[in-house]
């Protein structure tokens, strides 16, 4: 027999808490998806440290404490990754592109774009000047999704071969 979800203590412990963890989680400036990830991950925790037989104050500081530092650690690591990024960029930047702020690897992407097919073209202007989505894409190309994905990844990995190719001549 299963246990309705009146009964259900679990069920009623996230209904008692989960709108206000997610409206703490707002206040702290998290995005509404954010937010209920977190949220969803505190009543787990608070699950799995039984703190659903305390009393509701004593839960919802818990929930309200974990939540703050579930925040935290998603602020510290989103950091992290942008620093992490930027490094890259600087890197990528003064092996590549210093010695001329750029344009001998445009010039070398302006001669690989001119050699290839009309069709590879213009899935590419379609794809990054036009922003169209895969499904518009395939159904102008008579190809699906999967093909458009296929055909975009060869294409960057050829251009990124030529440009390369230019750039070491």
């Amino acid at each position: 027999m299963s246990v309705s979800q009146e009964t259900d203590p679990i069920a009623a412990f996230v209904r008692r808490h989960q709108t206000g963890l997610w409206r703490f989680l707002r206040v702290l400036g998290c995005r509404g998806q954010q937010a209920e990830a977190i949220a969803q991950d505190a009543l787990v925790l608070a699950l799995q440290r039984r703190v659903d037989g305390a009393g509701d104050a004593d839960a919802a500081a818990f929930l309200r404490q974990t939540c703050k530092h579930l925040w935290l650690r998603e602020q510290r690591d989103d950091r992290r990754r942008a620093e992490r990024h930027a490094a890259a960029a600087e890197r990528s930047w003064q092996r590549d592109l210093a010695g001329d702020d750029g344009a001998g690897w445009l010039a070398a992407l302006d001669r690989c774009l001119a050699e290839l097919p009309e069709r590879s073209r213009r899935a590419l202007d379609a794809t990054y000047r036009d922003g169209l989505g895969r499904a518009e894409l395939g159904a102008e190309l008579g190809i699906g999704e999967h093909g458009v994905r296929t055909l975009l990844q060869r294409l960057r990995a050829a251009l990124r071969e030529c440009i390369e190719r230019r750039r070491q001549s």
